[in-house]
């Protein structure tokens, strides 16, 4: 079912999430299907959209749906940074769809997470992608792109860059 994303300057945006228990998990398949639906919706308003953080949507739990070549599921994810190497990125958001924000992210990292089947997994992330799985974790502890803004002349409404 396609929900409707939480936009900037919504409260609940700025509230942490809680951890995704094992118990949870059968609970939580329809929030996946609700992530799914709601990021193919974006894409085809929007033409953009590769990962959503479930508190967009209003479910205030530590999971992240990404879907680039074939869907990723996070559940409690943590990241570590193998190095201090940044990058200067054009940050976007669902939850502001027509501006872009200056951040500068960690060029690499790793997320360890659960499956579905509540197992451990880890991935490693460089560029672009790295970039984003930054992107959606913020979301998970409240973060917005634009509380990352590298200065107040970071921000850029897309049909303008």
């Amino acid at each position: 079912m396609i929900k409707e994303i939480l936009l900037l300057g919504n409260y609940d945006l700025y509230r942490k999430s809680s951890p995704v228990e094992e118990k949870d998990i059968d609970l939580i398949k329809q929030t996946i299907s609700n992530l799914h639906d709601t990021l193919i919706d974006f894409r085809k308003k929007y033409n953009a959209g590769r990962a959503i953080a479930a508190p967009q949507i209003g479910v205030f739990k530590r999971l992240i749906y990404m879907y680039i070549d074939e869907p990723l599921i996070f559940i409690n994810p943590i990241l570590t940074f193998p190095n201090k190497e940044m990058m200067e990125v054009m940050d976007d958001c669902m939850s502001f769809p027509d501006l872009l924000v200056k951040v500068k992210r960690f060029k690499n990292c790793t997320v360890t997470y659960k499956d579905m089947n509540f197992k451990e997994n880890s991935i490693k992330f460089e560029g672009d992608l790295s970039e984003l799985i930054q992107h959606e974790y913020d979301h998970l502890d409240g973060i917005l792109a634009t509380m990352r803004a590298i200065d107040s002349k970071s921000f850029y409404f897309k049909n303008s860059v």
